[in-house]
């Protein structure tokens, strides 16, 4: 093998793994190029599906996600009291995955043109070595009101011990720093659209 190649060969490893270790966390989500997002005026944010150990996961993240929808600007928010007692009054037992027409049934009750549902797979520290540092994940599903369809959804992780802390022992964000900015991250997917 000639010295150029080794180079070569050398400069290629070199990318693969500087690649490998500030891997970028870019959200994998979907849009519905074919529907107007400007006929959403208001969303009801259901109870989010909780699949981690910590109890109260999904309700922390439902109210970021409901703070950060309203900051944006391009949306009303239902009163989370209004949208259990929507359930309640429309007997929905799966909250975290209702049919097209129970989106319906729930849109004309709150008179809403879209609900978001979703779930919280991870929340809690992650540990990498000696580092600890928070991480979440969630997915976030819009759909259509007046069709039950999904016009929106996004799977987002944030957080994990970074490469200034895994090398140089920067500090980590807290746990709600890294909700934050997961939902943040999440929403931006809809709001730049």
């Amino acid at each position: 093998m000639g010295l150029l190649n080794k180079y070569v060969l050398a400069g290629a490893l070199c990318i693969l793994l500087l690649n490998a270790g500030c891997r970028s966390s870019i959200p994998a989500f979907h849009i519905r190029e074919d529907v107007d997002f400007s006929f959403i005026k208001k969303v009801a944010v259901m109870p989010l599906d909780n699949l981690t150990k910590e109890r109260f996961a999904g309700e922390v993240v439902r109210q970021v996600v409901i703070s950060e929808l309203l900051a944006s600007g391009l949306v009303d928010v239902v009163v989370p009291g209004e949208v259990m007692a929507a359930i309640n009054k429309l007997s929905i037992k799966s909250i975290s995955s209702p049919s097209a027409e129970q989106i319906k049934a729930i849109g004309k009750s709150l008179k809403v043109q879209a609900v978001i549902i979703g779930s919280v797979e991870k929340y809690g520290e992650t540990r990498t070595g000696n580092i600890s540092a928070p991480e979440v994940t969630i997915t976030l599903i819009m759909a259509d009101t007046a069709t039950g369809s999904i016009i929106w959804s996004v799977t987002k992780t944030h957080g994990g011990a970074g490469f200034m802390a895994r090398h140089f022992g920067a500090k980590s964000k807290t746990m709600s720093e890294t909700v934050l900015a997961v939902v943040r991250e999440a929403i931006r997917t809809f709001t730049e659209y």
